[in-house]
């Protein structure tokens, strides 16, 4: 089956970005190298495609009902405009898809999903509805998207978009005609995410190439910047089997709210402890732990990386990893095994880079 292509893709191509299949789509995956956008994010101003994730309408007399259902998170009473970051879970507590829900107004939620998940996410929704007073759309379709990241974004946004942006608070959003922009992101910096029609997104790229001040960045760099931060990634460190007890996310669990979808089987595993959890490794020696690749505690296999990169804001070999519970705590030595040897490592913090949002 053929990849999708975004709205943008002639684009990239046409900028030489090196083109990737990613969650059913043909993706950037850099345009010049992952060390240059990277840094120009952490320390300027980046922008990225980001039209391949799918987006959900809920409106109706039941939409808060059903949204605080199928979330962990709880939106109950919530002002129009804030944004929520949750998962959609099953019933025995594995993760559906981590996503976030924009409240766009009274009995309207704008919900933003994987892209890989996209078809999953829809039917998933689409079964869990039924018994509610709602109309839900999938307008996956319909959206681009753009990413603007970085220290310099709100004032690239502001001047070279014109799209005035400073009075947003982080993880709340506005609409500006038929146009939805929110200060949000997944690098750990400031920045905004916009959509738009296609016509309208290829035209606000346009701008930003033109300008000068912003500098495409691929999905490569998406990926490094994310992972400094600690946030994880559907697949990697959340899935059907990774728990967001396991991952670390309880914070993102309501438990005292009424009900949810998977709530019983979140709270029992919570309340007996995990028999796995994703843990931050800090290697000792430069090496490169990848996907899959063993942890070891004297000899014995433990767990496996979910990510892991020699760190360029850093410098540090890191990496995170779905391990025993029992050798998760802080400061546990450990080994990752990279091809035929083995590397001594330590149990620190997912996050191994400071967030530097705008609070």
């Amino acid at each position: 089956m053929e990849n999708k292509k975004t709205c943008l893709y002639d684009k990239h191509v046409a900028l030489g970005a090196l083109i990737s299949p990613f969650g059913g789509f043909d993706m950037p995956i850099q345009y010049s190298s992952i060390i240059e956008e990277h840094n120009a994010v952490r320390q300027d101003c980046g922008v990225f495609d980001v039209s391949h994730m799918g987006e959900v309408t809920v409106k109706g007399n039941d939409a808060e009902k059903f949204v605080n259902h199928i979330f962990t998170n709880d939106i109950a009473n919530a002002p129009t405009g804030q944004i929520y970051y949750g998962m959609m879970c099953y019933e025995n507590g594995g993760v559906v898809d981590d996503l976030l829900v924009y409240k766009m107004g009274e009995q309207d939620f704008f919900l933003v999903i994987n892209a890989a998940n996209i078809d999953k996410d829809w039917a998933w929704i689409q079964e869990q509805s039924k018994g509610y007073e709602v109309e839900i759309e999938n307008c996956s379709d319909y959206y681009g998207q753009l990413a603007v990241q970085g220290p310099m974004a709100e004032t690239v946004v502001e001047e070279v978009l014109g799209l005035p942006c400073k009075e947003l608070a982080f993880y709340t959003v506005k609409t500006i005609a038929d146009v939805i922009i929110s200060r949000t992101g997944y690098t750990g910096e400031d920045g905004f995410e916009i959509y738009g029609s296609h016509d309208f997104i290829r035209k606000q790229w346009d701008k930003l190439m033109d300008s000068g001040r912003c500098k495409p960045c691929g999905l490569g760099c998406r990926d490094t910047l994310r992972f400094e931060v600690g946030l994880p990634l559907y697949g990697d460190e959340l899935s059907a089997d990774i728990t967001p007890v396991m991952a670390g996310l309880s914070m993102f669990v309501k438990f005292d709210k009424q009900e949810f979808i998977g709530k019983e089987a979140l709270a029992k595993q919570k309340a007996d402890g995990p028999k796995q959890r994703v843990v931050g490794i800090e290697l000792k020696d430069k090496a490169v732990p990848r996907h899959g690749y063993a942890v070891l505690f004297n000899g014995e296999k433990i767990g496996e990386v979910t990510t892991g990169y020699n760190s360029i804001s850093t410098g540090k070999s890191v990496c995170m990893a779905l391990v025993d519970a029992s050798h998760g705590k802080l400061g546990t030595e450990v080994e990752v095994q990279i091809r035929k040897k083995t590397f001594a490592g330590i149990v620190v913090k997912k996050r191994f880079y400071d967030k530097h949002y705008k609070k």
